[in-house]
């Protein structure tokens, strides 16, 4: 009774009926011998992605290992039951692929056909997704927000930037002999986590 597949049962006035805890307690006489139990959901998780897919992301296989990377966490949203909103940055201006949906294993068709190429217009993709989150949060205030940005960092320039408020965590694809090492500005910046895809 206590762990279903939609929370903890738990008394109420109304709501499906208890017949379990009404039937322990002897047949029913009146309305007022039946219980009810009302299931308490646990708050949906939404994981926003924002992939950077600009052609500096070719060198050194950077966006083929982040590839590697979003297959596994797409595994990982699938089973938990997350929401997924998935941003991309490339060309002139960013573009969702999805925005809200449960994750599927349709996502895996989508990373197959991700290529590299064009400018870096991260910064437009933080701003809108900045927007889209802020809008989410006040149609699902229960929802748990989390943010992903996968990018090499490399951008002409790193401010202003905007602001987020959810939990996140910034992967460095950044390879190659010469690191110019903004992408660690930029979580810093974000105020979220920072990690080199090697340390994954």
């Amino acid at each position: 009774m206590d762990k279903g597949r939609q929370g903890r049962a738990r008394a109420a006035a109304e709501g499906s009926v208890n017949w379990p805890g009404t039937l322990l307690g002897g047949r029913p006489q009146c309305r007022e011998d039946v219980l009810y139990r009302l299931r308490k959901r646990s708050a949906h998780e939404l994981w926003l992605v924002i992939v950077d897919a600009s052609a500096s992301t070719r060198r050194h296989q950077a966006l083929s290992d982040a590839k590697g990377f979003l297959a596994q966490l797409f595994d990982d949203a699938y089973r938990h039951r997350a929401r997924m909103a998935l941003l991309t940055v490339s060309g002139q201006s960013p573009a969702w692929q999805v925005q809200g949906l449960k994750a599927a294993k349709g996502l895996s068709r989508w990373l197959d056909g991700l290529g590299a190429g064009g400018g870096t217009p991260l910064l437009a993709a933080l701003g809108e997704a900045s927007h889209w989150l802020a809008a989410r949060r006040q149609r699902y205030p229960a929802e748990q927000q989390r943010l992903l940005v996968i990018t090499d960092g490399r951008l002409k320039d790193v401010e202003p930037l905007p602001r987020l408020d959810c939990p996140g965590l910034l992967v460095d694809i950044e390879r190659g002999p010469i690191r110019l090492g903004r992408a660690k500005t930029l979580a810093t910046g974000l105020q979220v986590d920072y990690r080199h895809i090697d340390s994954l």
